[in-house]
């Protein structure tokens, strides 16, 4: 379809396409009606003809072009209300939902009781809402998953396995409940066994006493963690992501695999936070920018 932005303007030629499209219509003909629809656009681009066009593509599952065509619509000064409504619905349809609530606020601006739109308006909230919870709903259970493995499931000596389970201390939940000094505190529990048990929970990104104090499930730190502490000090990686100026929905990824500061950022692959719901390229790529604004990078793997 030619752009709108490049249309030779011939008013005569887009009446008649456009009464040819309505005869076909009449016809049941609706692909050959999109045909000449298109020609009446091209040649004029009037609000009728476009606002037809593109509910026309919609019914026949051209949503693309249906989307940029209500796109083009809804950027006049006073957009049609039911370009706005319909672009609404497809956005959604596309978990969309904070861009569907955009055009329908506008809608309830100028209307703030209009029926459609009221109705569409919860809808879209309640999706986005929705989709937020089963994002988290799904990491939570990940994250219970993990707590419920046995401590039996790791690498660990005979010693180590046979003290913690005469602490009953079964799961790797029941383990970060327990600090380093109960564990010392235990008969022929030594230096030994805990430096194997600390070195394979840091493997994981946990740590002794965590589930006590709240401590959040951080990813694996990179080996050369400490190179960044080094030459970036722990104070800037200590910084919470809030300063990194994000979008919405990066902020809301990085919420989700329970990234608060900078390091915890310089933490995780790009795999890791493609792997996030609703988490595209172009917010991949707003993360890497501002995070290279910071001299640092996300982890890479070997």
């Amino acid at each position: 379809m030619t752009s709108v932005d490049t249309i030779v303007h011939d008013p005569k030629v887009a009446a008649q396409c456009f009464a040819k499209a309505k005869s076909l219509l009449g016809d049941g003909l609706r692909s050959e009606a999109i045909v000449e629809l298109r020609k009446s656009v091209e040649a004029e681009g009037s609000t009728e003809q476009m606002f037809q066009l593109a509910y026309l593509l919609d019914l026949e599952g051209e949503e693309n072009e249906a989307i940029e065509l209500y796109e083009c619509l809804c950027r006049l000064p006073k957009p049609p209300v039911n370009a706005l409504i319909n672009l609404a619905v497809l956005l959604e349809d596309r978990n969309q939902s904070q861009n569907a609530e955009r055009c329908l606020t506008k809608v309830l601006e100028t209307n703030a009781v209009h029926g459609r739109a009221r109705l569409f308006f919860k809808d879209a909230q309640a999706s986005r809402n929705m989709m937020f919870d089963e994002a988290e709903a799904r990491d939570q259970a990940k994250r219970d998953a993990m707590l419920d493995t046995p401590v039996t499931d790791f690498e660990l000596s005979v010693r180590a396995r046979n003290c913690l389970k005469k602490m009953q201390i079964r799961t790797l939940g029941d383990l970060l409940k327990i600090s380093e000094a109960e564990l010392l505190a235990y008969k022929n529990f030594g230096e030994t066994s805990l430096v194997e048990i600390k070195s394979m929970l840091q493997d994981k990104g946990l740590r002794l006493g965590q589930g006590v104090d709240g401590g959040s499930y951080t990813a694996k730190r990179p080996e050369h963690y400490q190179e960044l502490v080094d030459k970036h000090g722990a104070e800037s990686l200590n910084r919470s992501v809030a300063a990194l100026n994000l979008s919405v929905r990066a902020r809301k990824a990085l919420q989700l695999l329970n990234i608060n500061t900078v390091g915890d950022l310089a933490s995780v692959t790009e795999a890791e936070l493609m792997g996030v719901k609703n988490f595209g390229a172009t917010s991949l790529e707003e993360i890497k920018i501002n995070m290279a604004d910071a001299g640092l990078s996300l982890r890479t793997l070997d």
